[in-house]
C-alpha cells in the first residue's frame, strides 16, 4: 500500500471504512495495534525532539548571558573569514 494511499484514507473516513471492511477483525485488531504502535513512537519522538530544543535554548540562554557577563556581545565573537581570490588561478600555476 503505497503512501498516497494510507493517506487518502487517513483524509477520508468513508474512504478508512471501506478499506476497513475488506479486513478480517483479526487483521483490524493488527492494524490498530501496529498504528498505535506507531503513535506511540511519533509521540516519544516529538518528546525527544521539544527536550533537546528546551536544551539547546538553555544552553543559547547560559552562552549569551556569559558573553552579556564578560561585557563582550556576539559581534565581537564573529571574525570575519578572509576573503578568497575571486577566479582560476593560472594553468601553468601547479607546475614548477
Amino acid at each position: 500500500m503505497s503512501s498516497e494511499t494510507l493517506e487518502r484514507i487517513a483524509r477520508n473516513k468513508n474512504v478508512a471504512r471501506a478499506a476497513a471492511r475488506q479486513l478480517s477483525m483479526e487483521q483490524l485488531h493488527k492494524l490498530a495495534e501496529v498504528i498505535e504502535e506507531v503513535i506511540e513512537q511519533k509521540k516519544d519522538e516529538e518528546q525527544q525532539r521539544q527536550e533537546e530544543e528546551a536544551e539547546k535554548e538553555r544552553k543559547r540562554s547560559e552562552i549569551l548571558e556569559a558573553i552579556n557577563e564578560a561585557g563582550l556581545s556576539v559581534d565581537d565573537l564573529v571574525v570575519e573569514p578572509p576573503r578568497r581570490k575571486r577566479g582560476r588561478p593560472p594553468k601553468n600555476a601547479s607546475k614548477g
